[in-house]
């Protein structure tokens, strides 16, 4: 009798590593980004594979789908299986944006995706370059309001992030200002420091170099809360906007016929990985935070992003590239 128990105990114990082990996928797993090497989305998706590579003891790769602001790879990850071979380090364009504009999607940004782990948001920067007049919130919006559509504000694109943190504020502020899209980050801050252009809201790790280099200045971040690496740039909501909050963020996704039992394996590997001092170094150098959390936190964080940019989009008409 206590032969069998034992042999019944050690079996159980034994079973419970093998049980655990079934919740990875089996074989080399993509992590699909849907920008070109090199911007945030890459390098934080890079951060991710190499700590999970240890952890899992799997080959991880990072795969470059770009084009249409994220959604080619959101739509290639919606349609794999759920073996989760294949994630996606989502972003707001694919899963908030891209839906709030009612842009024709071949997925669905909820049903077409399981919701892994949030693993960082950064804010947005209003920033100018040293020959603008208004160099506070409080004098800019003084500014536009008394000169209606004599101040331009560039952005990344149209329908960016950087385009619905526009618009946001222009509500808002009650003005009428100028927007000047561009083909990315870099040409617009590119004309903004050289006087093209007088203002425009940008990504954090895209406007930091030229703030602390001395070329562009910052009025204020988008958070509601001081991001560590400005904690001397206001924040809107501190600046005379209660609750203005218009982020860039990134999360793993898999296909929504991943097994709920390992998305949730990963989510808790990804929780060990955040809690890691030089990841945490490594997000605090890209100005991400708040990575990390459960499943449903993320889940219902999306879900409150589409229906706040869903509410900007119908107010101010904005679409892709206008």
């Amino acid at each position: 009798m206590e032969r069998r128990t034992f042999i019944a105990a050690t079996g159980a114990t034994l079973a419970a590593p093998m049980i655990k082990a079934q919740t990875l996928p089996a074989g080399p797993v993509r992590i699909v980004v849907g920008f070109p090497p090199g911007g945030g989305t890459d390098a934080l998706a890079r951060v991710m594979a190499q700590k999970l590579t240890d952890l899992w003891k799997l080959s991880i790769v990072i795969e470059n789908r770009s084009g249409a602001a994220g959604v080619i790879a959101a739509d290639y990850v919606s349609k794999q299986s759920g073996d989760g071979n294949t994630l996606l380090m989502a972003h707001i364009n694919s899963h908030a944006l891209a839906p709030a504009m009612g842009m024709k999607l071949s997925y669905d940004a909820e049903k077409d995706f399981v919701p892994i782990s949030m693993v960082g948001v950064t804010p947005n920067i209003l920033v100018c370059n040293a020959d603008q007049p208004a160099k506070n919130v409080r004098d800019l919006v003084e500014l536009c309001r008394k000169n209606p559509g004599k101040f331009s504000f560039a952005s990344a694109g149209g329908g960016s992030a950087q385009h619905f943190a526009l618009e946001m504020f222009k509500q808002q502020a009650k003005i009428f200002a100028l927007h000047v899209p561009y083909r990315g980050s870099g040409p617009a801050l590119t004309d903004l420091i050289g006087g093209q252009v007088n203002y425009c809201f940008e990504t954090m790790t895209s406007a930091t170099p030229h703030i602390k280099g001395g070329r562009a200045i910052a009025l204020a971040q988008t958070r509601l809360k001081r991001a560590k690496g400005h904690p001397t740039v206001p924040t809107m909501d501190e600046s005379g906007f209660p609750g203005f909050e218009a982020t860039v963020w990134y999360g793993l996704m898999g296909p929504g016929r991943m097994p709920r039992a390992m998305a949730q394996r990963m989510n808790d590997d990804i929780n060990r990985v955040m809690a890691m001092p030089d990841v945490q170094e490594k997000m605090d150098q890209y100005g991400a935070e708040d990575g990390g959390g459960s499943i449903e936190k993320f889940a219902n964080f999306i879900k409150s992003e589409q229906q706040k940019w869903a509410v900007v989009a119908k107010a101010s008409g904005i679409r892709p590239d206008a």
